[in-house]
């Protein structure tokens, strides 16, 4: 799961930015509605967080941008603000989901699940290929019954392949979808987490490379 902050309280966004990180997203964050917006053009996010009092270029109008252009990301806008004619105004500009300030940090990983959820087609909250079990809601991962221990990255990874459903996923995919925008596309870092996925899993090679493809399960 990939996820945008648009925060111009810089320790506010820092945090919440490593908390999410925490829960094996890739978070990448800006302090204005002009550097947010352009972000939001360049990388294909599932989830916005959107403040809505912004410097340089209110967050109503980084969301009606963002909305008007089509895009597949769901915006949770988040503000101080927390009247009823507040959120309706928020959610009439074409926000998806609003949360005021202050705000219960499990509160905002659960939105922000459920608006990834809505961003891509569904999928069940248990992947099952051949006798491993990953479950989304719980973050765990079972081979033949026994508990692996995953880094989050590892975690997304396998989520990724397994969610492709024997499909090819490229290198390039599990990098944009994986990481932030501070990954080095020329590093071998998606290479380095298929390897220690693999040990993980087992000397059976489950993840199988596709010359010149990608990876699948």
């Amino acid at each position: 799961m990939r996820v945008l902050i648009i925060e111009d309280q810089e320790e506010l966004a820092e945090t919440v930015a490593a908390g999410l990180r925490r829960e094996a997203m890739a978070v990448d964050v800006t302090t204005d509605g002009v550097s947010g917006l352009a972000q939001a053009r360049v990388y294909d996010y599932d989830v916005i967080l959107l403040d809505r009092d912004l410097p340089r270029l209110h967050g109503d109008r980084v969301c009606e941008e963002l909305v008007g252009e089509g895009g597949r990301a769901r915006v949770l806008m988040l503000t101080a603000a927390a009247t009823i004619e507040d959120r309706v105004g928020g959610l009439g500009i074409g926000a998806d989901d609003y949360l005021p300030k202050p705000f219960a940090f499990a509160e905002l990983v659960a939105r922000v699940r459920a608006l990834a959820r809505r961003a891509q087609p569904a999928q069940p909250p248990v992947l099952v290929r051949g006798d491993i079990e990953l479950d989304v809601a719980r973050r765990t991962v079972r081979r033949g019954g026994t508990l692996l221990a995953l880094s989050s990255k590892e975690f997304s990874v396998l989520e990724l392949l397994m969610a492709a459903e024997g499909g090819v996923v490229s290198a390039e995919e599990l990098l944009e979808r994986g990481w932030d925008h501070a990954a080095d596309p020329f590093s071998n870092v998606v290479k380095v987490t298929i390897s220690r996925l693999r040990r993980k899993l087992g000397a059976d090679n489950v993840i199988e490379t596709v010359p010149g493809a990608g990876y699948r399960i």
